[in-house]
């Protein structure tokens, strides 16, 4: 398993407790559930409903209005499960290239040959 003898040792003495030192207290600067409801009521609304946190918040700002920062409202939108894509197109589609696969000499070939890996460096070759 990896274990050294002591830790074993140590477990058996103390328990398997966990024992770190941390603070369980709440963040002086968490948002309340009132504020909390009025961001989720913006987010929903008509006017920012298909935009994305880091559209909302300039365009609030431009209004003079601030309730929170974008990494808040991706929080807050993760909490809910709300995070999802918010346009009316498609979301991208990440698409794996097609693979080709040679079982003989002279069957794939490719033209992009922009980076390829040389043994000498900092040398200009010539190719005539």
């Amino acid at each position: 398993m990896g274990l050294t003898l002591r830790t074993v040792q140590r477990w058996e003495k103390n328990g398997l407790q966990d024992r770190r030192k941390g603070t369980r207290a709440t963040p002086v600067n968490k948002l309340s559930e009132i504020e909390e409801k009025r961001i989720l009521k913006v987010l929903s609304s008509p006017e920012y409903c298909d935009l994305s946190p880091n559209q909302i918040v300039p365009l609030l700002a431009d209004k003079g209005i601030y309730y929170c920062s974008e990494s808040i409202i991706l929080r807050l939108l993760r909490k809910m499960r709300m995070n999802t894509h918010r346009q009316h197109c498609r979301p991208r589609r990440h698409k794996k290239p097609e693979e080709y696969v040679a079982t003989g000499p002279n069957q794939v070939w490719s033209w992009d040959i922009t980076y390829l890996p040389l043994q000498v460096r900092d040398v200009s070759f010539i190719f005539t």
